[in-house]
């Protein structure tokens, strides 16, 4: 790999970046009549939380704290220079609270759940989309093909919203939602940790199940590809064992493809399972977002959405820069 390649694909990182980080300012802007302040004010008198009497003023106030009463294009600079610092400005629902610290405070729940939840189902539905592809496979894994079909289609939210009604509320061996334990505090004590996983068990489940699917689908058909090439062909008639010609010959090569969906979908871990953090009420990024895009808090949206991006844009980087290590076929400069 040269230097030069090295540099064009950080350039396309950034530039990447910059596009995103500029669509994200422009987008709600096209919304005619949108103001983020007077929506979030109006919400609150609604609710009782304000009076009407000298909303104007109040409004006004935070405009000009926010910045929102400077010309567009100060705004956009403004805008651009605090990203740069990842200063996302003050949230407009939970005023004075910076937004860095609401997803400071949001970021370790989802990475420990999504993490854990995408390698696990990478790891299964691989190994059991390659014992499909896999002809010495016993014929009785063949029935699996059905159901991997079904999960791969069915959103995660809707396979939360059963284990919940199953095991929460029927059967009552798991809690319904929330991170922990109500009013307990956070602490390494070992009986904490306990109760963080064992309230994650439910939501993990959710993405596993939805996720075995879409992993053992392409790795069956990669597998099935995989077992025409040479080098496997070769292995076979040399006599190799079958557990080997599997493992290190055939399983091996197909991974490729599902390495680079494994580097995209940890880049999304970020984001979170929006709906599924939601309806488990786990106090993540996905649930952060939700309440932001409720609550009409542009600046919670800016600062959750610029993350996002910014993860899978350097996931993908990543992946780009370590390719040629996982596979020596691929050269990304010209012979």
């Amino acid at each position: 790999m040269s230097l030069g390649y090295v540099i064009q694909r950080l350039l396309i990182f950034l530039l990447v970046i910059w596009v995103a980080m500029t669509l994200i300012f422009f987008l709600p802007k096209l919304v005619p009549g949108r103001d983020p302040v007077m929506e979030r004010m109006t919400m609150l008198m609604a609710s009782g939380g304000i009076q009407a009497e000298g909303i104007t003023r109040m409004v006004e106030a935070y405009r000009s704290e926010f910045g929102l009463d400077q010309p567009l294009f100060v705004q956009y600079l403004r805008y651009l220079s605090n990203m740069i610092r990842f200063d996302f400005n003050y949230s407009l629902a939970q005023y004075p609270t910076k937004v860095l610290d609401l997803i400071a405070l949001a970021l370790p729940w989802t990475i420990g759940l999504l993490s854990v939840s995408v390698i696990l189902a990478f790891i299964l539905g691989s190994l059991a989309g390659g014992l499909l592809g896999w002809p010495k496979t016993p014929r009785v894994y063949g029935y699996l093909l059905g159901p991997f079909l079904l999960m791969s289609s069915v959103p995660f939210f809707l396979i939360g919203l059963l284990l919940i009604y199953v095991f929460a509320f029927k059967l009552k061996i798991f809690p319904i939602g929330g991170g922990s334990q109500f009013g307990q505090l956070p602490s390494l004590s070992p009986s904490y940790i306990l109760d963080i996983v064992y309230h994650s068990i439910l939501p993990a489940s959710a993405i596993v199940i939805a996720s075995l699917g879409g992993w053992a689908l392409p790795m069956r058909g990669m597998m099935i590809t995989t077992l025409g090439e040479d080098y496997v062909i070769l292995a076979q008639a040399r006599g190799l064992p079958p557990r080997r010609i599997f493992f290190q010959y055939a399983m091996r090569n197909a991974l490729l493809p599902q390495i680079t969906s494994l580097a995209l979908s940890m880049g999304t871990i970020v984001s979170g399972s929006l709906l599924v953090e939601a309806i488990f009420r786990y106090p993540g990024i996905g649930s952060l977002l939700f309440t932001a895009i409720s609550a009409f808090d542009y600046f919670t949206i800016y600062g959750v959405v610029f993350f996002i991006i910014l993860a899978i844009a350097l996931a993908t980087l990543i992946i780009d820069l370590i390719y040629p290590l996982l596979d020596p076929r691929i050269r990304y400069q010209k012979q």
